[in-house]
C-alpha cells in the first residue's frame, strides 16, 4: 500500500517467479533427467533386440534421456549420419523443453528493476507536484513521502536479483545435463553403427590344394 499502484505488477511477477522457479526445480531433479543406469539399460536393450514399439514409447515418455535415445533408436538400421542427425533434432526439442519458462524468469529479473524505478519516479512527481500546489509544508511529510516511493525501487530489487541468480542456475543446470545426454547418446550411436566383422573366407580342402 506505501508503494503505491506500481507495487501490484511487481508482486505479480514475484508470483510468476515462485511458480517457475518452484515448477524448475521439481522437473530439473537430476534423477527425473538422467535417471540412473537407462544408458546402459537401453544399450542392453539394443544388444537383445528389445525394440518393439511398446519399450520406445515407454523410454520416452520416461525422461528426456529417455526421448533422445528413443529418438536414435527410432532409426537404428539407419546409416551413421542418418542417426545423428535425429539425435540433433530429438535433442533441440528436449532442451527447448528443459528450459521452458526460463524465458520468462529472465524477462522478471529484467523488469523488475525497472517497474520499482518507475513507481519510484511516479511518485516521486506526484509529491514535487503537491509541494507546487500547497509548498513545502512539514520537511519531514516530505521525506516521508521519498522513503514511500522509493519502497518500489527496493521491492523491484529484492523480485529481480533472486530472479536473475536463479535464471542463471536453470541455465547452466541445463547446460550440464546436456554435456552428460550428449555423452549417453555418443556411446548409443557407436553401439549401434559398429562395424560388423568380415566374414571369414573358407578354408581350401586339402583336394584343392594339391590340386592347384
Amino acid at each position: 500500500m506505501a508503494g503505491g499502484w506500481a507495487m501490484l505488477p511487481i508482486l505479480i511477477c514475484s508470483a510468476i517467479a515462485l511458480a517457475i522457479v518452484l515448477e524448475r526445480c521439481w522437473t530439473l531433479r537430476r534423477k527425473s533427467v538422467l535417471p540412473p543406469g537407462l544408458g546402459d539399460e537401453v544399450r542392453d536393450w539394443a544388444r537383445s533386440g528389445q525394440l518393439d514399439p511398446a519399450h520406445l514409447a515407454t523410454l520416452a515418455n520416461g525422461s528426456p534421456l529417455g526421448e533422445l535415445l528413443a529418438g536414435a533408436l527410432s532409426v537404428r538400421n539407419r546409416p551413421r549420419e542418418l542417426i545423428k542427425e535425429r539425435i540433433e533434432d530429438t535433442g533441440r526439442h528436449v532442451v527447448h523443453n528443459m528450459e521452458r519458462y526460463l524465458n520468462t524468469l529472465g524477462t522478471i529479473a529484467l523488469i523488475g528493476p525497472l517497474l520499482g524505478l518507475l513507481g519510484t519516479v511516479v511518485g516521486l512527481i506526484r509529491m514535487f507536484m503537491d509541494v507546487m500546489k500547497g509548498g513545502v509544508g512539514d520537511p519531514l511529510k516530505m521525506a516521508g513521502g521519498i522513503g514511500e516511493a522509493l519502497i518500489c525501487t527496493a521491492s523491484g530489487l529484492v523480485v529481480a536479483i533472486p530472479a536473475y541468480v536463479l535464471h542463471r542456475y536453470f541455465r547452466s543446470k541445463v547446460a550440464g545435463y546436456c554435456v552428460e545426454m550428449e555423452k549417453q547418446a555418443t556411446v548409443l550411436l557407436d553401439e549401434l553403427t559398429v562395424a560388423a566383422p568380415a566374414p571369414a573366407r573358407p578354408r581350401r580342402s586339402a583336394t584343392e590344394s594339391t590340386a592347384g
